[in-house]
């Protein structure tokens, strides 16, 4: 499965709610979000553009391997693959017992909008800021995914150039000693 997506900055979120409501979209929902990113004892995540994530939510707890990015017009794309577990403690116990090393925690507060197979999700990352995420899943046909992504972001009004870095990656540039 590829995740195809654009991320923005979102100076105003009241005003990117209300343009999103008069698209006559509603919001599917909000949670809490706090994703745990564990490096590869054998290879450095960083330098490979990969990741490997725990995510804690109001659903239970995820276990996230994203491959590298592809750039696909103003989006980016990444091969992803999710597993639901029983107990995030487990989990990073076994990661950290086969030498994985805890790299950084990022936390957010996420809205989610649907247009069909479209999600559109408000972010509040703790230490960032406020952003905008169009995403498509697909098993195939990403260019035709980041042409209607970059339609939504102009129905929208969403402005300024998309974000192609991860909020792991950002907050790794804002506190380097994580």
């Amino acid at each position: 499965m590829l995740e195809v997506e654009a991320k923005f900055a979102v100076p105003d979120p009241e005003e990117l709610r209300a343009r999103i409501g008069q698209q006559g979209v509603k919001p599917a929902g909000r949670r809490q979000e706090r994703d745990v990113y564990y490096n590869a004892p054998h290879r450095d995540y960083g330098k490979t553009d990969e990741a490997l994530r725990v995510r804690y939510d109001d659903t239970g707890v995820t276990l996230t391997y994203k491959g590298p990015k592809i750039r696909v017009g103003s989006a980016k794309a990444r091969e992803e693959f999710n597993l639901k577990v029983a107990s995030g403690e487990t989990l990073e116990a076994i990661l950290s017992r086969a030498g994985f090393l805890r790299s950084a925690e990022v936390i957010k507060v996420r809205e989610f909008y649907e247009i069909g197979d479209v999600t559109i999700t408000l972010d509040d990352i703790e230490g960032l800021g406020t952003f905008a995420e169009i995403e498509i899943l697909t098993e195939e046909g990403e260019e035709d995914a980041a042409r209607r992504i970059g339609a939504i972001a102009e129905d929208l009004g969403v402005d300024g150039p998309p974000i192609y870095t991860s909020y792991l990656e950002m907050l790794l540039d804002k506190n380097p000693h994580e």
